[in-house]
């Protein structure tokens, strides 16, 4: 019963695709094929991913990540955070792995949602291509709204949880290692 709870959200996944395949073979055989592509892709950003983790996790002492990025690291913490972020390459469900190592190094949570939030809103490729493609006045006024809307976001919702749920949210990401 466990086990059929965990994968509860694939086995109904599969069971729409069926549906979809029995009521109309093309509509099934394209979602097949969305899947097909998207688990490609996805086995191809995990792995660096994984890899990368694995350094930050073997190569960055915790003492250093708790000084650049803990609890007192102030405004260094949450410019690193948004440099990380906007450095980053990948989907956002890269993110949650980096920020699971993170959690583990004992980097302060408003921290890592900010970093989250900069990895989704702010990357350096992103801002680039928006720049030549739409022009520096929009890039900016994007990028300047999204940033106090990432710190916005990241302090609300660190003001929301209390000191129980964000000491379970960090059990939780030692418990995944």
């Amino acid at each position: 019963m466990k086990i059929f709870k965990k994968y509860i959200t694939f086995i109904i996944a599969l069971i729409v695709i069926l549906i979809t395949f029995l009521w109309n073979q093309e509509i099934g055989l394209r979602a097949i094929d969305t899947i097909k592509i998207s688990f490609k892709e996805m086995m191809m950003i995990i792995p660096p991913i994984f890899v990368l983790m694995g350094l930050l996790d073997t190569w960055m002492p915790k003492d250093v990540m708790v000084k650049y990025m803990g609890e007192d690291s102030g405004l260094k913490g949450i410019l690193l955070s948004i440099f990380l972020g906007s450095a980053a390459a990948g989907p956002l469900y890269g993110a949650f792995p980096v920020a699971a190592v993170f959690m583990r190094k004992g980097v302060k949570l408003t921290n890592i949602l900010i970093f989250i939030g900069a990895w989704s809103t702010t990357k350096i490729p992103m801002f680039l291509f928006e720049l030549s493609s739409l022009g520096s006045k929009f890039a900016i006024t994007r990028l300047m709204i999204n940033i106090p809307g990432i710190l916005l976001i990241a302090y609300t919702i660190d003001c929301l949880l209390s000191e129980e749920e964000k000491v379970q949210i960090y059990k939780l990401a030692d418990e995944k290692k």
